[in-house]
């Protein structure tokens, strides 16, 4: 069957009989059967929640692992001048995921309307598995940097071409659950590594280990290259003549430059606010407990992870409910509100701070529910894949130059995660003014 639904070749290899279509209305009806949407859905949400633990990767392991690489025979607590280096370090690894995710985005968001939603998404999975073992083997912090950009253009590409396969595939499933279900993929998978970090401790001594678990999903994206069928919709698009057709070129063309410079923005600001200021929580909460109590970051990272996974699965639903404008500004309300209060006034010591990372995780969690279901109805069929990634992902790219702007600010505040946090979380402030430039909801083809 899934040799049937994949596409081999251009527009003229096939008949619509053979794609398994005969037109929208067939590809608006299914086409895959009940075995091939379940397939679908259960590998995209794999694929994403699989990513989550790619993203678990950084904050868990960079301090650990910048320590082992400047300083290992170091048995002493670090200096002043060794915590703004170590900090640092963590800038520049969360700003190269960013940037790789984005430049990934691009790659196979383009790759997923050329060549197929299915296909595309098997390489990106294989793409962040194998890299990520690669960074078992390094031995300087530039050569994780390395490995974990590489990762990160799988994880990039990941997100489009999920979004876009099941959008299009399960069409009788309402979007917002669909939304809801990719959106927290990706905490479901952080909250599992988080689970396994807390029983197999991540120390300069032994972080290895997770860069072997990042790997395994591999097996994932076997499956999804060799058995997912390919999107009913897509392959009928193809079949439609287009001379010359650019996806790239024709989002950041007018009419849709206007929705793609927003959608850039609209993904920014969680991004932004999530590694430039929320992932500070788990090496501040490492720095003050240190070897002394090395589950303190799981804890902080599962705690965050695990409210941001119940509150994606709602995010859908919400901004169906309020609508898209009111949901955005009441989600960057309660994002600014409560990132102000941890790094203000809160100490990773306070007993209070691990239930204060749960209430992050759950107001800033709504951001990726919402961006699932809203920024794919914003392109239509034949550049939605690349539309999706580019408003993500060049979200990302503007998200890794303010992390990068991190670094000063570790310098000037001595090291100090809890005051570069207040800093960087007032990037929510700019969600409550472009919410309400969010396009109503148009009777499209995803309706």
């Amino acid at each position: 069957m899934a040799g049937a639904d994949r596409s081999e070749g251009g527009p003229s290899s096939r008949s619509p009989q053979q794609a398994g279509v005969s037109g929208p209305l067939a590809a608006r009806e299914g086409g895959v059967g009940r075995l091939g949407g379940t397939l679908v859905l259960t590998t995209a949400f794999l694929g994403w929640m699989l990513a989550g633990t790619q993203m678990s990767i950084t904050p868990l392991v960079s301090r650990s692992a910048t320590i082992s690489f400047l300083w290992p025979e170091q048995t002493t607590p670090l200096q002043e001048g060794q915590k703004t280096m170590v900090a640092q370090w963590f800038a520049r690894y969360n700003a190269a995921f960013l940037l790789g995710a984005a430049a990934g985005g691009l790659l196979f968001g383009w790759l997923g309307d050329r060549a197929g939603r299915a296909r595309a998404m098997g390489l990106s999975i294989v793409c962040y598995s194998l890299f990520s073992g690669a960074a078992f083997f390094a031995e300087s912090p530039w050569v994780m940097l390395a490995c974990r950009f590489a990762s990160c253009l799988g994880v990039g590409g990941m997100w489009p071409n999920g979004i876009a396969l099941v959008s299009e595939v399960l069409v009788k499933v309402p979007r917002t659950v669909l939304a809801g279900l990719i959106g927290t993929a990706a905490n479901v998978g952080q909250v599992l590594m988080a689970i396994a970090a807390y029983y197999v401790e991540i120390t300069p001594a032994s972080w290895r280990w997770v860069m072997l678990v990042g790997a395994s999903p591999v097996l994932v994206g076997a499956v999804v290259l060799a058995a997912v069928p390919e999107s009913p919709r897509w392959l009928a698009e193809r079949l439609r003549p287009r001379p010359g057709s650019r996806p790239v070129r024709e989002v950041f063309r007018p009419p849709l430059l206007g929705v793609t410079l927003l959608g850039i923005v609209l993904g920014g600001i969680p991004l932004l606010g999530g590694w430039g200021s929320g992932n500070w929580l788990v090496p501040w909460a490492d720095e003050v407990s240190g070897t002394a109590d090395p589950q303190l970051k799981a804890m902080t990272q599962g705690q965050r992870s695990f409210g941001g996974a119940v509150s994606s699965l709602l995010g859908g639903w919400v901004a169906s409910r309020l609508g898209r404008r009111v949901s955005y500004f009441l989600i960057s309300l309660g994002s600014l509100a409560t990132s102000a209060y941890i790094f203000n006034y809160l100490s990773p010591r306070d007993s209070s701070f691990g239930w204060w990372a749960l209430v992050l995780g759950v107001v800033s969690g709504f951001y990726f529910g919402w961006l699932p279901l809203c920024l794919p109805e914003l392109f239509p069929t034949r550049v939605r894949s690349t539309g999706a990634g580019v408003t993500f992902n060049f979200g990302r790219i503007g998200a890794a130059c303010g992390v990068m702007l991190n670094m000063p600010l570790v310098a000037l505040f001595s090291g100090d995660y809890g005051r570069v946090g207040a800093v960087t979380s007032l990037i929510y402030a700019l969600g409550l003014v472009v919410a309400w430039l969010v396009p109503r909801p148009r009777a499209d083809d995803l309706a």
